[in-house]
């Protein structure tokens, strides 16, 4: 048994229209080439679809039972043939994001939320690990594209900065500084900090060595191996201290209160960078680049890659 989509296509616009004549002009092929293709079609499945008559066609039994599957098969196909159309355009297929601070809450989070609603069918997994392992696997193809917090920047690899967030204080809620709305800089000197040993606590660790440090007097910072999850659990009713990006804030720990930090500039800020792979060819992946662009007003050109 052979036949064609197309000829499903001709076969049921006969059936609804109750005439070859009138199936042709709505398809606005010529009647004999409708014809033949039906005919074809009932010598595949060996059966008549349709008797014929001068007042029209009328479907036979098995012809009735065959054209529901057919119209199954067609709106699968159609369905098919969108989904292959909308994957080469970025509008569905799969992208892999890596990241290396906290979404819950921040520019990172919104923008995934935005990017789901605007691209329903495009399936984003996303992937949080240290910068290293996130670079590995932009090297091996199993990551699309990775934001890190920090400046960016690597050997065969487009880095881009995206966007800043705030850095905030996490105190305990008995602290001295809770009852501020803003801690400087200069409030922090003396503190002990908790600070994770995975990423992104080396990034700030080296921010708050570069803001504290004062006259060869270096803050003390302690680096622990658990998560920043751990690390602000434990901070409640203690008498020590974290820092963290804006991302982090969204989740609340018991006895825990975040504050903005300022330098005498204003608010102490970090920057986010985007980094792929410029022979990456994903179309989700273009789509998801012109989407950030648009968002952040940014400069950069991509065109190039997709090319």
């Amino acid at each position: 048994m052979s036949f064609d989509i197309r000829q499903l296509r001709y076969a049921l616009a006969a059936a609804d229209h109750g005439s070859f004549y009138r199936a042709a002009r709505a398809l606005d092929i010529e009647q004999s080439t409708l014809s033949r293709a039906i005919l074809k079609l009932e010598r595949s499945i060996g059966m008549p679809i349709f008797d014929r008559s001068r007042a029209g066609v009328t479907i036979t039994l098995a012809g009735g039972s065959f054209l529901r599957s057919a119209k199954t098969m067609v709106a699968t196909a159609d369905k098919m043939v969108a989904m292959m159309r909308a994957a080469g355009q970025g509008r569905a297929g799969g992208l892999r994001l890596g990241h290396n601070s906290s979404v819950s809450a921040g520019n990172l989070r919104a923008t995934l939320i935005n990017w789901r609603e605007a691209h329903p069918d495009v399936e984003i997994e996303c992937v949080e690990a240290d910068r290293s392992v996130l670079l590995a696997g932009l090297d091996t193809r199993e990551i699309d594209i990775a934001i890190l917090m920090g400046a960016a920047g690597h050997d065969g690899f487009r880095c881009e900065p995206l966007w800043s967030e705030r850095m905030l204080v996490a105190l305990p809620a008995s602290h001295p500084l809770a009852e501020r709305d803003v801690v400087h800089w200069t409030d922090l000197r003396g503190e002990r900090f908790l600070l994770p040993a995975a990423d992104p606590g080396p990034e700030i660790r080296d921010m708050a060595l570069g803001r504290l440090a004062v006259s060869g007097s270096k803050p003390h910072i302690r680096m622990l191996q658990s998560s920043r999850e751990t690390v602000l659990s434990v901070l409640g009713g203690s008498a020590v201290v974290s820092i963290v990006c804006e991302g982090s804030t969204g989740a609340r720990y018991p006895d825990v209160v975040y504050r903005p930090i300022h330098g005498e500039q204003g608010p102490a800020l970090t920057g986010y960078s985007g980094c792929w792979r410029d022979d990456n060819g994903n179309p989700a992946l273009r789509r998801f680049l012109g989407f950030i662009k648009a968002r952040y007003a940014l400069s950069f050109d991509f065109s190039q890659q997709f090319q």
